[in-house]
């Protein structure tokens, strides 16, 4: 995708809004692409894989995009903590520099992203994991950690040169992450919630009283995506 122009669709003459995703994620995603999709949006998605976030924020400087929705932000905790698939540090920059509207979420950051258990670092050793599959392991973010990608989310959002909005599910950012499941953390999210509020300065920052793969939370970035790339210059 990055060396490739994109290839014409079906509804090219449809306006084209990224989307991105993880597994743990999908609920969400889906529901928010059949939203944008009855508005009249043609929807790309890309998983949160290190390849895709790159490709994307290729994509959006080459103007592709009449606006962004990144529920699925995992690719800065492993940027910033060490995982397998970061998108490496600009990451969140590219809607923020080419003025295309966007509306950020925190999908899948209580996570870094590893391969089969062996392949984990031996410094996280006593850390807490989340076997997904063999191939795939997780490592549930700390409150420190939150903080460092709740700054760099913040920071990035806050430098938007065009229509932005961060929003927050309060009941948990990924499948795993809410109430009786292995990465339910109520103080890494506060602390991740607390840093984004203080460095995205005047962007607004939402908070929905929702987990993340609720179809209400679904719904409402999806309508704030369209407000926002709908709205009179």
């Amino acid at each position: 995708m990055v060396l490739h122009s994109l290839p014409p669709t079906p509804d090219s003459e449809r306006p084209l809004v990224a989307l991105t995703m993880f597994g743990v994620t999908t609920p969400c995603a889906e529901q928010a692409k059949k939203s944008l999709e009855q508005a009249g949006y043609e929807v790309l998605v890309f998983h949160a894989t290190g390849s895709g976030g790159a490709a994307r924020e290729t994509l959006i400087r080459d103007g592709v995009f009449a606006g962004v929705l990144d529920l699925t932000t995992t690719e800065l905790a492993d940027e910033l903590v060490g995982g397998f698939l970061s998108a490496g540090p600009d990451r969140l920059t590219a809607a923020a520099e080419c003025e295309v509207p966007q509306v950020v979420s925190v999908g899948a950051t209580d996570m870094v992203n590893f391969h089969a258990l062996e392949s984990v670092p031996e410094r996280f050793n006593q850390r807490k994991f989340h076997r997904h599959n063999a191939s795939v392991t997780l490592m549930r973010t700390t409150a420190e950690e939150c903080a460092a990608i709740g700054a760099d989310l913040g920071r990035k959002v806050a430098s938007s040169k065009g229509p932005c909005e961060v929003h927050l599910p309060n009941k948990g950012v990924s499948a795993i992450d809410r109430q009786g499941e292995d990465f339910d953390d109520p103080i890494a999210r506060a602390m991740l919630f607390d840093t984004i509020r203080a460095h995205a300065r005047h962007i607004p920052v939402v908070e929905h009283d929702y987990h993340i793969n609720d179809p209400e939370f679904a719904s409402a970035i999806a309508g704030a995506l369209i407000r926002l790339i709908e709205k009179p210059k």
